[in-house]
């Protein structure tokens, strides 16, 4: 099986860091995001949407990091895919939440316009309204993960770790480019320092970590 991603995507790392931690054989193949290799031949026609990461099993091709977690999970008969059809169903909602709910508005209205100039918006009103709202969005956001999602559990699905965590943990993690701070939601703060500790973490976000140190300092909207 081939990955294709880049170690500063946030959605490939999800992926790559589950592979990690379970030690599921991957060939990780590197998209250049920075030279436009995933707008390109013979990337696109792998994924037409031009985006990372894409699992390749054989013939068989499969996009969206959220559907690769759960299909390496149950080709690999993790337990972090639980069998029970209520527990997977947990599972699925909560990667649901991440997805369609926090990361909207962590990664596409608050992060990403301040690093990424293509996610810039113009004019400047525009960009400001956009950083603005995604900073009162996302801190609601933390707010219902910090007391409904996660609340006295270990993990936020319950005890267990689980793919929600791996996905979840690397979408909080892209917070760390603007300097973001979890110390004001607890539970929060307390799950991803458990994620940071996994021995897989250091090696997955070695380039993020780069990245990270090298925007310290600069005047983000950010959260603290």
């Amino acid at each position: 099986m081939k990955l294709h991603f880049h170690p500063v995507s946030t959605s490939s790392r999800t992926v790559m860091l589950f592979c990690t931690e379970a030690k599921i054989p991957v060939e990780p193949v590197v998209v250049d995001l920075m030279t436009g290799a995933h707008c390109k031949e013979p990337f696109l026609s792998l994924n037409p949407n031009a985006q990372v990461p894409v699992l390749q099993d054989g013939d068989f091709v499969l996009t969206e990091s959220s559907a690769i977690l759960k299909y390496l999970a149950e080709k690999f008969e993790s337990p972090a895919y639980p069998k029970d059809l209520k527990k997977r169903a947990h599972v699925n909602e909560v990667m649901d939440w991440f997805n369609t709910n926090h990361y909207r508005e962590w990664g596409y209205h608050l992060i990403y316009p301040q690093i990424f100039p293509t996610h810039l918006r113009t004019p400047e009103a525009a960009q400001t309204a956009t950083v603005q709202w995604g900073k009162e969005k996302s801190e609601q956001w933390l707010e219902r993960l910090d007391k409904n999602v996660i609340g006295s559990h270990k993990f936020v699905c319950g005890d267990e770790i689980t793919i929600a965590d791996y996905f979840g943990a690397e979408l909080l993690a892209a917070g760390d480019l603007i300097g973001v701070s979890f110390k004001r939601f607890p539970n929060v703060d307390r799950w991803m320092s458990t994620m940071r500790a996994l021995p897989g973490w250091k090696i997955v976000n070695e380039a993020t970590d780069g990245f990270a140190a090298s925007l310290k300092g600069k005047p983000f909207v950010t959260i603290s």
